[in-house]
């Protein structure tokens, strides 16, 4: 096992203790060819820690995970349901409710910028003739919030009905056929038996839309670059900025590395969810 071992911490330990020492040194960029660094110890943590400008990154990551991943997980479960009790033409809906999960990102948040254009956007149009709303959706801080919000949950909504449908199909159909047999109504027997039966299978799901809800980053730089008045400049958009637009690249892997932590409780808490249920060793 020593040349995968060798391979694995290549390709990960040493960049995370590169990263580690980068936290705690100044390190910039000089010319834009050379690094300089010098130390500062737990400087840029606390720096981190004193900064507001980073706490409002994490407070928009709080509302925009919040609403993307749980838009996704009640949206998802509602097309695995309606695409499971499909008869005729189950095939076709699953291929197109498929079709957003398979664009670039990056194309996502041009599309989505295009179709909220107060000149020649389609959704614009949609809103402003309906009366909803006349504005311009990527000028106001709501809207905008809302609007990369919905383009998220339209690109990875689908990846929770996969895995949905997925422990769906795993559930015995006997074990419903009796439950209808003995009377039971589709809301009962969804309570009662589907809803336990693909608990485990709806958290792995939250959990791998956690994982990347945390870290996302393409849909909202294309969109709204942050704006509008930073409204939707999340976390990751702050360390981006820091590394890339300011150079400050040991604040960036401080921000990076708190990032990480978050990211391992968050997968601990639904590991240990799962583990608790008996599906996971």
């Amino acid at each position: 096992m020593l040349p995968a071992l060798v391979i694995l911490a290549a390709i990960s330990i040493l960049p995370l203790l590169y990263i580690i020492w980068m936290s705690l040194n100044n390190v910039t960029l000089l010319g834009g060819t050379g690094i300089s660094s010098n130390w500062t110890g737990l400087g840029n943590w606390g720096r981190m820690f004193a900064d507001p400008g980073v706490w409002a990154g994490w407070a928009a990551m709080v509302i925009y995970f919040i609403g993307t991943v749980g838009l996704e997980m009640i949206l998802g479960l509602v097309a695995a349901l309606v695409i499971h009790e499909v008869v005729w033409g189950k095939n076709l809906a699953f291929s197109l409710i498929l079709i957003p999960m398979f664009i670039a990102p990056v194309i996502v948040g041009l599309l989505g910028r295009f179709l909220v254009n107060p000149t020649y956007g389609l959704y614009a149009w949609v809103l402003r003739e309906s009366g909803i709303y006349s504005g311009n959706i990527l000028g106001g801080s709501v809207s905008a919030f809302v609007a990369v919000v919905l383009m998220d949950v339209w690109e990875w909504t689908p990846l929770v009905a996969l895995i949905t449908l997925a422990g769906l199909v795993s559930i015995q159909p006997q074990i419903l056929e009796a439950a209808k047999v003995d009377g039971a109504s589709y809301w009962e027997r969804l309570r009662h038996i589907v809803l336990p039966s693909i608990a485990g299978i709806i958290i792995v799901a939250l959990l791998i839309r956690s994982m990347d809800a945390l870290r996302y980053f393409d849909i909202i730089w294309q969109a709204t670059n942050g704006g509008p008045a930073n409204a939707t400049k999340i976390i990751p958009l702050r360390l981006y900025e820091s590394a890339f637009r300011f150079f400050h690249l040991g604040y960036a892997a401080t921000i990076g590395l708190l990032m990480l932590a978050v990211s391992i409780l968050v997968a601990n808490l639904f590991t240990g969810i799962l583990r608790q249920r008996g599906l996971l060793r």
